[in-house]
């Protein structure tokens, strides 16, 4: 049975993560919220996400369909009631679809206009339901993600050897390697979590790890870098310095010295050396973010916020940021002083004002770097690229 991941109306608030890629594919913990439904449910999945990403992310229907609203994080307990929908039943929670098992015709009818005609619509039933609200659910739910994530992976299976050069603090049972890793003179501390290091990832000399950690597949983490528990780094992504409760989507470098705390970077992104992102007032106050949902600066309810940074951003050498900054997508941010606490999509420049940054220039940079690491950039990223800096060209006005 096909597996669909549906965005829901929250999709907006989660902006500017969600600019290139559907609320499901977003990386929680190890793995992505998709990645997640398919291993516990042992289905393949699609998603159904905005018409202009439909074709880097194509749904998948068969004769029989279950869908699911993306934001929605699995656990034990809604899995085990969601694999016993019955055929032709929508679940609701509030009045908006939840879960549902549609046949192939009326999941495409779903997917063109939202419609549940001849379904049989039920209140869903009554658990302790867990979403990705906001950016900020992201770095808040991320230590627990990985510790669920770890248990999901590595169940039944065995570790590749530490090898004696590293100091490990804790269980053994708290750390698992997979195949190829590069591991030697680094400390690691299980004992307040997992640390999980994926196929081919480097981890050089000096490092100071503290779980609960992920480091993806082929991702690489600097000399003497030091990585604080609730941190996720991405496969292939690159990074140095200090991080705290950080989430790397992938492909991503802050490959230097410099702080990030309480934050999501998306894909394709570069923050320069010494690239310090704060995530706490002078005043210990409560962190104001801005809000693509209400089109203003909101309160997070939070006092340790970082930064949100949307895909394909970068930063140059000792760029300084607001707490709570967010940046949308492609920007590019360099420059003596404070930018603006938030940056929108397309925006070059930084604390002495900002820009509009031409789309073509944008894409040739976006292709350099995706070649750099054998992603191709397709006439599809040229689409997606066009069409962001469409919708997004309110906010540069």
């Amino acid at each position: 049975m096909p597996l669909l991941l549906f965005d829901s109306a929250n999709r907006v608030d989660l902006l500017p993560l969600t600019y290139a890629r559907p609320v499901a594919d977003l990386r929680l913990g190890i793995l992505t919220l998709g990645e997640k439904w398919a291993r516990r449910l042992d289905m393949p999945a699609s998603y159904l996400s905005a018409p202009y990403l439909r074709r880097l992310f194509p749904p998948n229907f068969g004769e029989d369909n279950l869908l699911i609203e993306g934001s929605l994080v699995p656990d034990v307990s809604n899995v085990s009631w969601i694999e016993g929908i019955p055929e032709n039943t929508a679940w609701l929670r509030g009045g908006a679809l939840l879960v549902a098992r549609l046949n192939e015709e009326r999941a495409r009818a779903y997917a063109t206009d939202r419609t549940l005609d001849g379904v049989n619509v039920q209140d869903a039933p009554h658990l302790p339901y867990r979403f990705v609200s906001r950016p900020a659910d992201l770095f808040l739910q991320n230590g627990e993600a990985i510790v669920s994530d770890f248990e999901l992976i590595t169940g039944g299976r065995t570790s590749e050897a530490l090898s004696a050069s590293n100091t490990l603090i804790g269980p053994p049972e708290n750390l698992f390697l997979e195949a190829n890793v590069t591991l030697e003179a680094c400390i690691l501390n299980v004992e307040s979590g997992p640390i999980y290091i994926g196929k081919d990832a480097t981890v050089l000399e000096g490092c100071l790890l503290r779980g609960p950690i992920s480091i993806g597949q082929e991702a690489v983490v600097k000399m003497g870098a030091r990585i604080y528990g609730g941190t996720t780094v991405g496969p292939d992504c690159k990074v140095g310095g200090e991080i705290s409760n950080v989430v790397f989507q992938g492909n991503s470098n802050k490959g230097h010295d410099g702080y990030l705390g309480n934050a999501v970077v998306g894909e394709w992104c570069n923050l320069g050396a010494d690239t310090n992102a704060s995530n706490l007032k002078n005043d210990y106050g409560e962190v104001k973010v801005w809000s693509y949902a209400e089109n203003r600066m909101v309160g997070s309810g939070l006092q340790f916020h970082g930064l949100i940074m949307g895909d394909h951003s970068k930063t140059g050498i000792n760029t300084m940021l607001n707490t709570g900054t967010v940046v949308g997508f492609s920007a590019n941010v360099f420059g003596a002083g404070f930018p603006p606490s938030f940056i929108p999509s397309f925006s070059w420049g930084g604390g002495e004002g900002l820009q509009p940054y031409r789309v073509e220039k944008a894409m040739a940079t976006a292709e350099r770097m995706m070649e750099r690491r054998k992603h191709p950039f397709t006439p599809l990223h040229r689409e997606l690229f066009l069409a962001i800096f469409e919708s997004s060209a309110s906010y540069r006005e």
